[in-house]
């Protein structure tokens, strides 16, 4: 594997009751902040319900996003594309890929929210059906193709892109996936990038990441496609602090609406909250494995974990959150791109290897500075004698 991406994966997760306008400034003002910090990439949701995750149209704001950043690159993460006419995703995908001169990348996946696919008449399995069928349309119109195709929701007759994509060949695709193989199986037929968000969420996650790669690569030998680790993408909530007991206090903040979020309103069966007071969630959220409250080395630890159990992957996605106040998020993530990305990226090792290199050698060059110093000063009383 070569070097390992990070970025955000932004829902969003905001407390209800608070002002929206607000909440949302705050969630451009976070991929400003990432971007300045040289993040690689950051996902934004969609979602229409539960009062929680409350950006409708990641395309919206991507295109706000692109308008305040300068080369961070901005997914749909994820698009709900069984809401959605494949055409018209296809079209605003393209659109924002010429916009962002490249930057866009699209993700998809079948709706989390069964109170969003309810308002328009669908039920979970008929939103994942429609993924498999969505996803084939959409695939062939990035692709030049022109198709006429019937599915449940929408019928498509002759239908054409009137635009290629900016990026050459194409600008990131990948399928959500969490524990099941779904995701998997979508990725290997297309020879699209696969997105954990339940790399973590759940030891049927977590144990699940060494088999999902082989999924994917069964499908492509199949369909006769190519993927690639490197279009992998691994989702995993954190909140880092100079110490672990700031860390904790931190959480303090909005960790209990976060888990009371996926606990008790929005439906994810799959979710657990390992506790009911504080303690119990923090330390449940680190010996899980869930997560990390803690510290850069306990995020490095857990990251080398993911690394392992999975084989390689290509980018670490910190969940974005309101688990912590603004100011201790933007530290939370300036520690990660300070501490934790770098040992991945090959960027830290080699300023230890010429810290060891300079310790090694010290001695005889601090004889040789004393040296110089000595001769420098002799040199000038000699000057000042001859002056005498």
């Amino acid at each position: 594997m070569g070097r390992l991406r990070f970025g955000a994966f932004v829902a969003p997760h905001h407390a209800v009751g608070q002002n929206p306008t607000l909440a949302l400034q705050r969630d451009l003002e976070l991929v400003e902040h990432l971007d300045r910090l040289d993040f690689d990439e950051v996902w934004i949701g969609e979602h229409h319900s539960a009062g929680s995750e409350i950006i409708g149209s990641p395309e919206i704001f991507i295109a706000a996003a692109a308008e305040r950043t300068k080369r961070i690159k901005l997914g749909t993460g994820v698009t709900s594309l069984s809401y959605h006419n494949p055409l018209w995703v296809a079209d605003r995908l393209v659109l924002l890929d010429h916009l962002t001169r490249g930057r866009v990348m699209l993700g998809v996946g079948p709706g989390s929210l069964p109170t969003d696919s309810s308002m328009i008449g669908l039920d979970p399995t008929e939103c994942r059906e429609l993924l498999e069928d969505n996803l084939d349309i959409v695939v062939r119109l990035l692709n030049g193709e022109r198709v006429t195709a019937k599915t449940k929701t929408h019928n498509l007759v002759d239908a054409q892109l009137q635009l290629r994509p900016y990026s050459h060949p194409m600008f990131d695709i990948v399928v959500a996936g969490v524990a099941s193989p779904t995701g998997p199986r979508l990725a290997g037929k297309h020879g699209l990038g696969l997105l954990s968000i339940g790399a973590t969420l759940t030891p049927e996650g977590f144990d699940a990441l060494g088999h999902h790669f082989g999924i994917m690569e069964e499908r492509a030998t199949e369909f006769g496609t190519v993927v690639d680790r490197d279009q992998w993408r691994l989702v995993c909530p954190m909140h880092i602090a100079e110490t672990e007991e700031q860390a904790q206090q931190d959480v303090r903040f909005g960790l209990g609406e976060w888990i009371d979020y996926f606990g008790k309103v929005a439906a994810f069966p799959h979710f657990g909250s390992g506790g009911a007071d504080m303690e119990q969630m923090i330390a449940y959220m680190n010996h899980s494995g869930m997560g990390v409250i803690g510290t850069p080395a306990q995020a490095r630890e857990l990251v080398g974990k993911l690394v392992e159990q999975s084989g390689g992957f290509g980018s670490m996605l910190i969940m974005g959150t309101d688990w912590a106040n603004p100011a201790a998020t933007r530290r939370s993530f300036e520690l990660i791109a300070q501490q934790v990305a770098p040992h991945f990226q090959g960027q830290s090792q080699p300023t230890f290897d010429a810290a060891t290199r300079a310790g090694k050698v010290r001695e005889s060059h601090n004889e040789a500075q004393h040296a110089a110093i000595a001769h420098m000063t002799k040199k000038y009383e000699d000057e000042l004698a001859a002056k005498a």
